[in-house]
């Protein structure tokens, strides 16, 4: 069914254009506009993340040189600099926000992993931020520090299927704490933070609402038990204890009782502290959680360095929030393709292989189950050389 298409359009036959429509008619995206339409615009913004553009002119360039094959791409006409630019500048940014949320919905369902190793009824999650540096005198908007610009990209993950489940993006200066406000928490599901986000108050919000945390807690704790739990030490746990908060603050902050897991990392010699709500998980499957955790961090250094939001084609707000969910769009979409396709390889080695494929007719999954993944980045290279 593939025959005649490029590698890109069959990627984007994966995208709900019925769905994209509906959101761009409920914010008029597409009103008094002619020919460079709103999908128009998120197919080119989609095609230089894949192909790994470093700017909006570069973008500019590759689409000219494949003119002739603008419309089949999906491009419409041939798209101009000035064009792609004042839509990045100017158009609603909550449409690819909302169309990112939908993409979200559908990866997950996608990838959905029924054999995790810890076996709980609900979601797991893994939040925490990771800060995009921007130039204040370029991104005047961002202001961070003095002389410094930045954005927060708040990202609650979803360690099951590896796939964002939702993204909050604040001025950098937006401490991270004050995110937890805006999680969408789920009865029975579990949510692991880092020690940044030491907030009882919040914790407590979470419990209330029949959900589970996990919690890396500071040393400096000021706990009392009431009982102990029977601990395998030969597992590396060296503690595991149901007990109350004893300063005045945490204890009215968090007015009931707390698990409180202690663990040693014998692999890299580390000793931990974890605080939960849960009581039915061993204290190992507790600290199995919390090293799942670091998936979150791995999706932060993976998004930075194989999807363009550190290097960014627009200077305004609009345009910067416009290529971030972008970058998520077609991050997700390469999820799906992978899952759909059953294709048993890493992201990582797909996005390698598509960057230099987008313009071939070569059946997707024959490309993917075909390529000998070593010998990509020396084409690239080749091509790069004598092209």
């Amino acid at each position: 069914m593939n025959q005649g298409k490029y590698v890109f359009t069959q990627l984007t036959d994966f995208l709900d254009r019925n769905r994209f429509n509906y959101i761009v008619r409920k914010y008029d995206g597409d009103k008094g506009i002619r020919d460079f339409t709103c999908w128009n615009q998120m197919l080119c913004m989609i095609f230089g993340q894949l192909s790994g553009r470093e700017s909006l002119r570069d973008l500019i360039v590759v689409l000219t040189a494949h003119k002739s094959k603008s419309y089949h791409l999906g491009f419409g006409g041939w798209v101009h600099l000035p064009t792609l630019a004042k839509a990045n500048a100017r158009r609603n940014y909550k449409i690819y926000e909302q169309f990112a949320s939908y993409m979200i919905g559908y990866a997950r369902r996608v990838c959905a992993n029924d054999n995790f190793e810890v076996e709980v009824d609900g979601d797991i999650y893994a939040f925490d931020s990771s800060t995009i540096d921007l130039c204040l005198s370029v991104f005047w908007w961002a202001t961070f520090r003095r002389r410094k610009g930045a954005i927060k990209m708040h990202t609650l993950f979803d360690v099951k299927t590896s796939i964002p489940s939702f993204i909050h993006i604040t001025p950098a200066s937006v401490n991270d704490v004050k995110a937890m406000d805006y999680i969408p928490y789920e009865q029975g599901s579990y949510y692991i933070f880092d020690r940044g986000y030491n907030d009882f108050e919040r914790f407590y919000n979470i419990h209330s609402q029949k959900a589970f945390f996990v919690f890396r807690a500071r040393d400096n704790l000021k706990f009392r038990r009431i009982y102990s739990i029977k601990a395998d030490r030969a597992s590396g746990v060296r503690s595991d204890q149901i007990g109350v908060f004893t300063t005045g603050k945490s204890r009215e902050r968090y007015p009931e009782k707390i698990r409180r897991v202690r663990y040693h990392d014998r692999e890299n010699n580390i000793d931990f502290t974890f605080l939960t709500n849960d009581t039915k998980l061993t204290a190992n499957q507790i600290a199995l959680l919390y090293k799942n955790r670091w998936q979150i961090e791995l999706f932060f250094k993976w998004i930075k360095q194989h999807l363009k939001v550190k290097s960014f084609w627009g200077h305004t707000e609009n345009a910067v929030r416009i290529q971030i969910y972008c970058a998520v769009i077609a991050y997700c979409l390469v999820s799906i393709v992978a899952k759909e396709l059953d294709v048993n390889r890493p992201i990582y080695e797909i996005l390698q292989i598509l960057s230099i494929s987008l313009t071939d007719k070569t059946p997707v999954k024959e490309l993917l189950a075909s390529s000998d993944y070593k010998n990509v980045k020396e084409h690239i290279y080749n091509l790069l050389l004598f092209n």
